[in-house]
């Protein structure tokens, strides 16, 4: 059985003379090259990474501070190896790890075959670039046999190593081991592999027309912009395309020739995909990375399957609680409400309509929320992801958290909830017909949290959020019932914050100021609420 790999080394210390700066900061589209090598070992679920750095070693320092990466500095950089680099990472390695050379830029999929592979120790080999810096390989026996610069040494090309191995906790140790009698100081740590080979066998991982680069020059940044990155967008769109058809064709017992029309729509955290199957439409979501460890599947299958029963979702054609496959119908004629849409008086009346049937449906959901303790969750997970809490998180926290017992005492009404309440997550269906979809958060809870997220998430004014109270209460609201309002408001905030700050860890850089931002505002809320100011 294969181990789970959640540990990566960075080698990143080498100078190239083309360049001012490091190579990993060179900038592709809206990322650079080392910051979108750690979203995807992130996106993968390696979480803890190791950066060795050496030329200008300030700025991947400065990135480790803020991606919470284990940072090493090579202060011998400009007169050793590869090998000398790995070795200094030994303080942090503890189990089997991803070995990545910084200036190369290749597919996703290839770190996911890696993973997959059940091999021990496994080097990437791809057709030769030309690149005129290869390190050669040379099969035997399905294994690697030689690895080598200078092509004279080989007895046959089999492709070329792109700087991307895995490599087992035990072959690592042995590496160090025969390392410390080594006399060449600027030895790579490919040939220390090939020293040990007899003892420790390595595999290889090789796909037919892999879309990838070196960069060690100004020809080979600008082929990277102008002909590599484009073309490697376009396949890796491809292939998350293609694994989503493959998945829903096994999932339903169905040809991939059946499936037609397949478009990429809106996601958040998941992959959501439009495709027309034996003439019917249907939507099929492919769990994001991650969100196994945040939602309970069995739980959103359950719930779904009773706002289904009583008209507020569309009918789910397939669900498997373990991987999160699911596979719904398509609402026709759908119309994704917005934050401004949502303000149209008659689209704040079916919203409140279909909260009032959701909370007064009968029903009872499978898990009980508790956002209290859900921010203590995501802030755990955050924490094993190597991440940061906020700056004052720990004395907000303490001024949070009492107002659990103040919610109490306010008297709340436990009924089925969304608990994310979007205004994205209502789709009109024709003038009168509303849904809302996306049950992953859904439970039982105070049903004016519900109420809360809709007056949040809108941007809804004063005299917006009386119209919401007023449809919904069919009077005006309590003072009661707008105090649990206001802290449904403040925990909002403070628990969705922790939730983005944890998927930031976890790779997902875009909800950054996202976190930031909720957090910022639940934070002055809060001491708002507490000063007073709640009425």
């Amino acid at each position: 059985m294969k181990k789970a790999i959640k540990q990566a080394v960075i080698l990143a210390a080498g100078e190239r003379k083309d360049f001012e700066n490091p190579v990993g900061f060179l900038q592709i589209e809206d990322t650079t090259i080392i910051e979108r090598l750690i979203v995807l070992l992130n996106s993968n679920g390696i979480d803890n990474i190791t950066l060795v750095s050496g030329y200008k070693s300030e700025q991947y320092e400065e990135l480790a501070k803020r991606k919470n990466l284990n940072f090493i500095y090579n202060d011998r950089f400009k007169w050793t190896g590869t090998m000398h680099s790995l070795s200094l990472a030994e303080e942090f390695v503890t189990g089997d790890f991803l070995l990545i050379e910084s200036d190369t830029v290749f597919e996703e999929r290839a770190i996911e075959l890696l993973l997959e592979n059940e091999e021990k120790n496994i080097i990437f080999i791809a057709n030769e670039s030309g690149s005129g810096d290869e390190a050669f390989v040379e099969l035997k026996d399905e294994y690697i046999f030689r690895i080598s610069k200078d092509i004279h040494q080989l007895n046959k090309i089999d492709g070329e190593a792109i700087g991307l191995s895995k490599v087992s906790y035990e072959t690592f140790k042995r590496m160090l081991k025969d390392y410390k009698f080594n006399k060449n100081p600027f030895l790579n740590y490919e040939y220390m592999m090939i020293n040990i080979m007899d003892e420790y066998r390595f595999g290889y991982v090789k796909i037919d027309g892999l879309i990838w680069t070196e960069i060690d020059t100004k020809e080979h940044y600008k082929n990277l912009i102008h002909v590599v990155y484009p073309k490697l967008k376009i396949k890796e769109m491809e292939v998350r395309k293609q694994y989503a058809i493959e998945t829903v064709a096994k999932a339903l017992n169905v040809d991939i020739s059946d499936i037609r029309d397949v478009e990429r729509l809106g996601g958040l955290t998941n992959k959501n995909y439009k495709m027309n199957i034996n003439g019917k439409n249907l939507v099929a979501r492919i769990p994001g990375n991650g969100t196994d460890e945040m939602f309970d599947r069995l739980n959103e299958k359950i719930n779904s399957n009773i706002a289904y029963e009583i008209g507020l979702s569309c009918k789910n054609v397939y669900f498997d609680e373990k991987t999160g496959l699911k596979i719904t119908e398509l609402i026709e004629n759908a119309e994704t409400i917005n934050p401004t849409t949502a303000k149209k008086e008659e689209n704040i009346e079916l919203i409140a309509g279909a909260l009032l049937k959701l909370h007064y449906c009968d029903k009872k959901f499978k898990i009980t929320f508790d956002p209290f303790k859900d921010t203590e969750f995501y802030e755990k997970l955050l924490l094993e992801a190597n991440g940061k809490v906020f700056e004052e998180y720990y004395e907000i926290k303490e001024k949070f958290m009492p107002l659990k017992e103040e919610l109490l005492e306010l008297g709340m009404v436990y009924t089925p909830c969304h608990l994310d309440a979007l205004a994205e997550n209502f789709v009109k269906s024709g003038e009168d017909k509303i849904y809302l979809i996306d049950w992953e958060f859904s439970g039982n809870y105070d049903k004016l949290w519900d109420v809360a997220t809709i007056i949040v998430e809108c941007g809804y004014n004063d005299d917006e959020k009386e119209l919401l109270l007023n449809k919904y209460f069919g009077r005006e609201a309590l003072e009661a019932e707008r105090k649990r309002i206001q802290i449904h408001m403040i925990m909002q905030d403070m628990c969705w914050s922790m939730w983005a700050a944890a998927k930031v860890a976890r790779g997902d850089d875009y909800l950054e100021d996202y976190a930031i931002m909720r957090f910022t505002r639940g934070k002055y809320n809060l001491l708002k609420y507490l000063e007073g100011g709640n009425k």
